[in-house]
């Protein structure tokens, strides 16, 4: 593989140039100093958004050139084991190359999101790698024509037509579901983050394929969407299994969620009784008792798949249109999503 070439973007001297005025005043306006007109400022801004100008901050920083290449990666959480290992993937790629890996968290916050953006663009990195929190994408538009190559990996791009690297959250979650069908379970319990994260979406909507296809009614009484906190999640779990006809299995469709929902099983005393299947799980599941049946899904692969993407992109390798890559997921038994029902056979 090739060192990425640097992308060549509108300077601060093709701004002057086209606003018909000094390279010094449009730093002027840039960094809002006064002694500018406002027919000359809007002349300025103008000339910026024609070009799809982006300030280098590095450059104005350093006062000095410099070829090293840098990407910039956006994740909803770094701290998250999946995407720590996406981030550790990406790394693995870009580090041969001579290539620096900057990393961002957004919290699901859209606004953390695009701010995150617009520092990497004044940093004038070579390339975005987007875990998106945002569910409309077009914001990017302005950077993919300045020659900003982007890829969203996790959740696909909402309106803006660029690379993909996702899991097949829908299949995989019917996969998880259904085992727990197979294994005498139904009335089964739904933990998911919030109706917004498209991936969430899918992975219900894959909740729902399982029940259908199994000839089971969708009871919104044992679906729980988007928690605050953990322990929202537990307490969730644990009010749930309170009543009468409480359900019998759970589908976690959230690494992070797995953790409340075993230890509110361990709090009533279920652990052994109650059926789960998560949807990844957390460092340490296969070491509770009984440990925890997953869907799980290859973040490493996610974040070398999309590095390698972006690295093709930028070396001039890849100059095909937009690819979609969806990876499959696998079911690993561990004993949590075993545990019969009392449908068994």
């Amino acid at each position: 593989m090739r060192r990425p070439k640097r992308i060549q973007r509108a300077t601060m001297r093709d701004v002057a140039a086209l606003a018909e005025v000094s390279a010094k005043t449009v730093s002027r306006v840039i960094n809002g100093e006064k002694y500018v007109s406002n027919e000359i400022a809007e002349r300025v801004r103008d000339a910026m958004e024609r070009l799809d100008y982006r300030h280098n901050l590095a450059a104005s920083q350093l006062r000095a050139g410099t070829n090293a290449a840098a990407i910039g990666v956006i994740l909803v959480d770094i701290s998250n084991p999946f995407s720590s290992a996406v981030h550790r993937a990406i790394e693995d790629v870009f580090r041969p190359l001579g290539i620096s890996v900057i990393a961002a968290s957004t919290d699901e916050d859209a606004v953390r999101e695009r701010e995150a953006v617009v520092t990497f663009a004044a940093r004038r990195v070579d390339g975005l790698i987007i875990m998106p929190a945002s569910h409309d994408h077009s914001y990017l538009s302005a950077d993919v024509r300045a020659g900003t190559h982007v890829i969203m990996i996790d959740r696909p791009p909402s309106f803006l037509n660029v690379d993909s690297v996702v899991s097949d959250n829908r299949a995989g979650a019917t996969d998880g579901v259904r085992h727990l069908v197979k294994y005498g379970h139904r009335r089964i319990g739904f933990i998911g983050d919030w109706p917004e994260v498209v991936s969430s979406q899918l992975r219900f909507e894959g909740y729902e394929d399982a029940l259908a296809a199994a000839g089971i009614d969708i009871d919104e009484s044992v679906i729980v969407r988007g928690f605050d906190s953990p322990a929202d999640a537990e307490g969730a779990v644990v009010r749930m299994l309170e009543v009468r006809d409480a359900p019998t299995a759970f589908f976690v469709a959230q690494n992070v969620l797995c953790g409340p929902v075993v230890r509110a099983l361990r709090q009533v005393g279920q652990q052994r009784s109650v059926a789960v299947v998560g949807f990844d799980g957390f460092e340490g599941a296969d070491l509770v008792e009984p440990g925890l049946t997953v869907i799980a899904q290859d973040p490493f692969r996610i974040g070398e798949l999309a590095a390698e993407t972006l690295a093709g992109r930028l070396d001039g390798t890849i100059a095909s249109t937009a690819s979609h890559h969806v990876l499959p997921t696998s079911l690993i038994e561990r004993g949590s999503g075993e545990l019969p029902g009392p449908f068994a056979s």
